[in-house]
């Protein structure tokens, strides 16, 4: 038991010295029985602290029903992290980025018209109230005041990145304190005037993250901090990836150098990521700099620890340089993972989209194209239908902000392709007796971070042939958390569809292990194995392979399902022994 104070420009622990070296692992990036050999990991390397984010839209995924079980089970992880002997410092802002859907608020928030986010909103912090009266009494008995391992709770996330409501981040505080959080709490932002100014609170101990040039960033913090221990609470130590741009790497020397520089100043440092795991399902996020920009199913960023678990360079330059510096913990470093080559899986059935849409959604009738958030659905795809009068020839099809990406149909015969990014009309030619149009809309991933988080899914504003609006739709919400009701064909002779269709494989194992699904010769879709969302693939890259962690098999036969969008080259996957992550 004891408290970690603030006393004389440094942190103290039990009445001792402490320098915080800590690492960021997500407990819900990574499934359940792997945290203790991440967290292992960890320790060996050097570090004596573990950090996570606590993912509001994880843990409430509809409103009023929590869930604290499985890769939820955050409580289970914290206990593991303190078996171990580590430190815990918990970031269970409303909000949290990390490059995850919706910056871990939930979908749900976006029904309500008139909640504005992250400020004194008194809609907003009464939905705030409530998820926090349901965590918090679980981590009270976690605080190390109580004898648990958690020294720290943030109280928002970098929130000069994105308000300067001070009101709100005190109420967030007070919010904390009266539910019996009595640990120090603590603010990260930017090391920028406008960051520092908007993020903080006067009485709140503040921190700072950044990627290089600590020097800098620990000047202006000094600016307006004089006495408070420095720390850097996210060093971006590598970086995330987004589809269709390369994949992220930085060299494990310039992480030392900048790393070395920041011990050298006497800095607390928390690695972000030590170890980033995976955005499995449809829990990945996006950004927003001029166009949307979703991320890849990897969260690999290219950390110390890879995305399945592997030390990497980055890694024992790290640990090597804690050693240096009189952190070696005398931990063992665990045995790496087994991994595997299980070969070529020929999935053998198949369900078209548009055939099976009765047994995977209830259908409503709108008179305009309402977004999912309308119709309480957050994640996955949904189905717009309704018929279109003849002739028309030549016309332009125009999806006003499609959010993300639409394949349209007419009369079942593919027209093209929709993107967000690059939202231009498609030419159609309505014969005399007219025609069905179908639109199917992927939601590719919430925007998590600055001024455009209110993001609506599906079609959010109307459809229309060149300026003419066209009305009464009958909608199919996808978000496809449930397959057991699919109607599978034979697949004869290899047979691929021409559109949207659920294909099914058996795989057979023997020893259960970690591989990596490649798809060579897919489109653009989403795997699951055993039941289990992997996540998204895409032919654009820069990402070739899913994740699929051990624990997911089963010895005998794995079902395999693999929802692709377009077409594929034929009816085979692979699965082999190591990732591609691209270039």
């Amino acid at each position: 038991m004891g408290r970690l104070e603030v006393a004389e420009g440094q942190f103290r622990f039990g009445g001792q010295p402490i320098r915080l070296m800590s690492g960021a692992m997500h407990y819900f990036r990574i499934v359940p029985e792997y945290w203790r050999d991440r967290l292992l990991k960890l320790k060996a390397c050097g570090l004596n602290t573990v950090e996570t984010y606590i993912a509001w839209n994880v843990h409430e995924p509809a409103e009023g029903r929590f869930q604290f079980q499985g890769m939820a089970d955050v409580v289970r992880f914290v206990e593991t992290a303190g078996e171990l002997g580590l430190h815990v410092i918990v970031r269970p802002s409303p909000y949290i980025c990390a490059e995850w859907e919706f910056g871990g608020l939930p979908a749900w928030l976006l029904g309500y018209p008139d909640l504005r986010l992250r400020c004194m909103d008194p809609l907003f912090l009464e939905k705030v109230d409530a998820y926090y009266d349901v965590l918090i009494p679980l981590l009270k008995p976690l605080l190390s005041t109580s004898g648990g391992p958690i020294i720290a709770v943030q109280i928002e996330n970098e929130y000069g990145s994105y308000g300067n409501d001070r009101a709100y981040l005190d109420y967030l505080r007070q919010g904390l304190l009266t539910r019996g959080i009595d640990v120090p709490l603590f603010t990260s932002d930017g090391p920028t005037d406008a960051m520092l100014q908007g993020g903080t609170l006067p009485d709140v101990l503040a921190t700072v993250n950044f990627g290089s040039r600590p020097e800098e960033a620990f000047a202006k913090f000094r600016e307006y901090r004089s006495a408070e221990p420095l720390m850097c609470m996210e060093f971006w130590n590598g970086w995330f990836d987004h589809w269709m741009k390369p994949h992220h790497t930085r060299p494990a020397a310039e992480v030392a150098d900048v790393f070395e520089r920041m011990l050298e100043a006497g800095a607390s440092v928390n690695f972000y990521m030590f170890h980033g795991g995976t955005n499995f399902g449809f829990y990945n996020g996006a950004n927003y700099g001029g166009v949307y920009e979703p991320t890849v199913t990897s969260y690999d960023y290219d950390a110390p620890l890879s995305e399945s678990g592997d030390v990497t360079d980055k890694y024992i330059a790290v640990r090597e340089l804690l050693r240096r510096y009189g952190y070696a913990s005398g931990a063992e470093l665990p045995e790496p993972l087994p991994k595997r080559s299980y070969g070529t899986v020929r999935l053998t059935e198949h369900a078209e989209l548009f055939a099976s849409l009765p047994v995977l959604s209830s259908p409503v009738e709108r008179t305009c194209p309402e977004p999912m958030e309308k119709l309480g659905q957050s994640y996955g795809f949904i189905v717009y239908s309704t018929t279109v009068s003849g002739p028309r020839l030549s016309e332009s099809l125009h999806l006003q902000d499609a959010h993300d990406r639409a394949l349209v149909f007419l009369d079942g015969a593919y027209v093209g392709t929709v993107e967000r990014w690059d939202p231009k009309p498609l030419k159609l030619d309505v014969p005399a007796q007219g025609a069905r149009l179908d639109i199917v809309v992927e939601n590719m991933g919430r925007i998590n971070y600055g001024p455009r988080l209110r993001d609506f899914k599906g079609i959010t504003e109307g459809v229309r042939l060149n300026n003419q609006f066209l009305f009464h739709w009958t909608i199919h919400p996808l978000p496809l958390d449930k397959l057991d009701g699919l109607q599978y064909q034979p697949c004869e002779k290899g047979h691929i569809l021409a559109g949207p269709a659920f294909y099914r494989g058996e795989l057979d194992v023997q020893e259960p292990a970690d591989t990596f699904i490649r798809l060579t010769g897919w489109t653009k879709g989403v795997v699951w194995v055993n039941g289990f969302n992997l996540g998204r693939y895409w032919e654009r890259g820069p990402q070739r392979t899913l994740y699929v962690p051990g624990p997911l098999l089963r010895r005998g036969g794995n079902e395999i399902v693999v929802f692709e969008l377009h077409g594929a080259e034929r009816p085979e996957i692979t699965l082999e022994d190591r990732p591609d992550l691209g270039e």
